[in-house]
């Protein structure tokens, strides 16, 4: 029996998610008990500074190594606080913040960068296409020197090495703890960004069978709209209480649903660079030709983001689920929930907390899961999901 931190924030930047975890087992027999779960909320001037470089500010070196280090600072004391009049735990596993997610260059995109830069001899080799990169600040060698805990963060850039996306990197974790020997199962995480791990049957080779991908928009559109409709008051809309009174925008939804990112066949992820604040600007200006209300407005975000996990769906798995498993802060949106249940039609739209695990701190878990196999020296990410060319074990120490 291992106890392990897991820390995490997300691309809504709401907090420091922290989950102090029992780990046994490897892999078909893994077990994780959560002993607690907190989220820390990040210091008002250090998230809109957050914020703002996820927005494209410009930093100087000087100012990156500072952001760095107090965002280090505040995972670290995440860490001892989640251990407060707790059994001690002897590993942490840290996401860190991520502050910028560029893909790599995949299938037409690469084609299209082949013609377009080529070397002396008129040829580009795919084998020199860019790879992706994504940037987690918050170093783990700061973390281990406050806590005196080991410390493992930098999970996304073994991945990444190996011509992965990066992402989703939860999928592998998902397989053994959540999935079902009868069912198909889709594990449907929103946060900002929302991203799925479809699970067949636990049956034979079922764990070649797994994929998974980024599928759009979670919160993010929605929270930057409801900051931008209460001047920064409201951060985000509580059950979806505002979105329900409005009316959905057919004719702008399907406008969204057009997006390129939404064509793109799976290995793929997305983030802020994406769907974020030039996103939502761009969002509030079409709205004004439909003379849509603040609620009309969000009830279509709402919509965006539930259509676009649904005709991801339709589009890229093998087969529809039997059951959804939603975890993250989407997943405490009733309304949300209510539109994903209907656009669903049979399957059954639960929360991971219904079959055993925490929706709100699975991501947190996760990472602490990681962070367990990469010390024991046993891969963390699913290849086929990230499309890396090998597992490889995931983070540094």
């Amino acid at each position: 029996m291992t106890r392990v931190i897991g820390l995490i924030s997300g691309t809504s930047v709401d907090g420091i998610d922290a989950a102090l975890v029992e780990i046994t087992g490897t892999e078909d027999d893994l077990k994780v008990e959560l002993l607690s779960g907190e989220t820390y909320p990040y210091p008002t001037q250090l998230r809109a500074q957050i914020l703002e470089v996820c927005r494209g500010a410009s930093l100087s070196m000087a100012g990156l190594a500072e952001l760095d280090n107090a965002i280090a600072l505040q995972f670290a004391h995440s860490a001892q606080a989640i251990q407060k009049d707790r059994p001690s735990a002897t590993l942490i596993g840290s996401h860190g913040q991520t502050v910028y997610h560029q893909p790599p260059l995949r299938s037409h995109q690469a084609r299209a960068k082949e013609e377009e830069v080529t070397g002396e001899d008129g040829n580009y080799p795919a084998s020199h296409l860019p790879l992706g990169y994504s940037l987690q600040l918050g170093r783990g060698e700061v973390i281990a020197q406050v806590t005196g805990i080991k410390t493992i963060s930098n999970f996304r850039v073994a991945d990444i090495a190996m011509g992965g996306e990066g992402a989703p990197l939860v999928s592998r974790v998902d397989a053994y703890l959540l999935a079902s020997p009868t069912h198909h199962r889709c594990i449907q995480n929103i946060g900002g960004i929302s991203n799925l791990t479809y699970l067949p049957p636990r049956q034979g080779n079922w764990l070649d069978k797994i994929c998974g991908w980024d599928t759009g928009p979670g919160n993010t559109l929605l929270d930057l709209a409801v900051n931008h409709f209460t001047n920064g008051s409201q951060t985000y809309d509580c059950n979806g209480s505002w979105a329900r009174q409005g009316t959905v925008c057919s004719e702008l939804l399907q406008q969204w649903l057009e997006q390129d990112f939404f064509q793109i066949a799976p290995p793929k992820s997305t983030g802020r660079e994406l769907f974020g604040w030039d996103y939502i600007q761009q969002c509030l200006v079409q709205s004004q030709a439909y003379r849509l209300t603040p609620a009309d407005l969000l009830a279509t975000l709402t919509e965006f983001t539930v259509a676009s996990i649904v005709d991801s769906y339709r589009r890229f798995l093998p087969q529809m689920p039997d059951e959804v498993l939603l975890c993250g802060g989407g997943s405490r949106n009733l309304y949300l929930k209510e539109r994903l249940e209907v656009r669903m039609g049979s399957a059954v739209v639960l929360t991971t907390d219904e079959v055993g695990l925490s929706g709100d701190f699975k991501e947190a878990i996760a990472f602490a899961v990681l962070a367990y196999w990469r010390n024991l020296g046993i891969p963390g990410n699913l290849p086929q999901v990230t499309g890396a060319k090998a597992a490889v074990t995931l983070g540094n120490i």
